[in-house]
């Protein structure tokens, strides 16, 4: 059994802005702090920290952007995060377990079920090799879990209903 975490993978969320005044907002980058995964021969079984999640940055064309945003204003977005999106204090955990993990090309191709805020939805994803990792990336539609996505200034400044997670582990030899 292979075994995975925050010291020997990376998870990060991509979140983007829409709206009329999205030019003065940010896309995000957010680290995952807290997680494990395990891979049993056919099966992958892991575990996420919603209260671990922070800030790294905001992107710009879809590269990094540090220090665009100030930091009372990280606070503020990473307390957003847990108390109005994930609502932490309710669901300590986001939760995914395969169905199906099947070698593909260069890759595998994974079936499984999502546990995010109390919902659990079918979730597909392709790994594929890039360098000495396996890197799975998906897109979410946080409505489908029962996530309103954040929205300001009555509605000119928001975050698309999408985000984009991208999870990295080292290719075991």
């Amino acid at each position: 059994m292979a075994r995975y975490d925050q010291s020997s993978g990376e998870c990060l969320v991509f979140t983007y802005k829409e709206g009329l005044l999205s030019a003065v907002a940010h896309d995000l980058k957010v680290k995952v702090g807290r997680w494990e995964l395990s891979y049993d021969g056919g099966a992958i079984d892991a575990t996420f920290d919603p209260t671990s999640l922070s800030v790294v940055c905001a992107m710009r064309n879809g590269s990094d952007a540090p220090g665009a945003i100030p930091a009372r204003d990280v606070k503020k977005i990473e307390g957003s995060i847990q108390s109005d999106v994930l609502a932490t204090k309710r669901h300590r955990e986001i939760r995914f377990r395969s169905t199906r993990v099947e070698a593909s090309g260069d890759g595998y191709e994974i079936a499984g079920e999502l546990t995010l805020v109390g919902r659990t939805r079918a979730l597909t994803a392709r790994a594929v090799r890039e360098g000495g990792r396996l890197v799975a990336e998906v897109r979410l539609h946080q409505p489908d879990f029962g996530i309103k996505p954040f929205t300001a200034v009555f509605g000119t400044l928001k975050i698309q209903p999408h985000v984009t997670v991208r999870l990295a582990v080292p290719v075991e030899a």
